[in-house]
């Protein structure tokens, strides 16, 4: 049976997965949803690679947002990885960093709703403002769950967000890229981009959708994700 690895990514944490997880056990499947530090990517990428080699049988890795970029750097070959399923994520190229694949396109908006906090090793952690946190990053969330998205969201650190990623691992493994139409973290074109240089085996662009895909659409999510799990049954 296939394990389904999930790794959010920045300003959300594993719960933001629970829609998802719920439709994910009705088919028998076992589900884990990794704890991403988002601190830096060869540190993160090495945090879900442990929790690969900590696995028997075929595994279906998916990331949302710079969780996409944690997944392409997490398999280092283990033929235990069967797949990989793009949520709203980024899938850079080697040498990419996030920053500036979201910045190749125009349209986000992130930028302007950051919040820095300075840590006492020099580093700098994002938070999107709270206020802003709906319309940025869930606006097809019910206000009263944003609200609580907003305060629990994790934040991303610099080096994380500047990180280039080594040779990615959807060059050898089949992936499948779900999106959503109206993303002001990650341009859609940026992700029609993406997609198309990954070779996709499927592309699902979800009308009026906002970037906190896991937990807004739930079902389409794991639609795809069951979708790659049949393919590579």
């Amino acid at each position: 049976m296939s394990t389904i690895v999930l790794v959010h990514g920045a300003f959300a944490e594993s719960a933001s997965w629970n829609g998802v997880i719920t439709r994910l056990h009705e088919h028998d499947l076992n589900v884990i949803a990794a704890a991403n530090p988002l601190r830096d990517l060869p540190g993160d990428a090495d945090v879900v690679a442990g929790v690969i080699s900590s696995l028997d049988g075929p595994v279906v890795l998916v990331g949302h947002s710079y969780g996409g970029q944690v997944i392409s750097n997490a398999v280092r070959g283990d033929d235990r990885v069967k797949a990989l399923v793009y949520v709203a994520g980024f899938a850079p190229e080697e040498g990419e960093s996030i920053a500036e694949l979201s910045s190749r396109f125009p349209g986000s908006t992130l930028g302007d709703t950051l919040n820095a906090v300075t840590l006492p090793d020099g580093s700098t952690d994002l938070y999107i403002r709270q206020e802003r946190y709906h319309a940025q990053f869930a606006a097809d969330l019910p206000p009263e769950r944003a609200a609580l998205d907003a305060v629990t969201q994790r934040p991303l650190n610099d080096r994380a967000l500047h990180g280039k990623s080594a040779p990615p691992a959807w060059r050898d493994l089949p992936s499948w890229f779900v999106y959503p139409e109206l993303d002001f973290n990650i341009p859609l074109a940026a992700h029609r981009f993406m997609a198309e240089r990954a070779g996709a085996r499927e592309q699902v662009e979800i009308a009026g959708a906002s970037h906190a895909l896991p937990a807004s659409q739930p079902a389409a999510v794991a639609d795809v994700i069951l979708t790659a799990v049949q393919a590579v049954a």
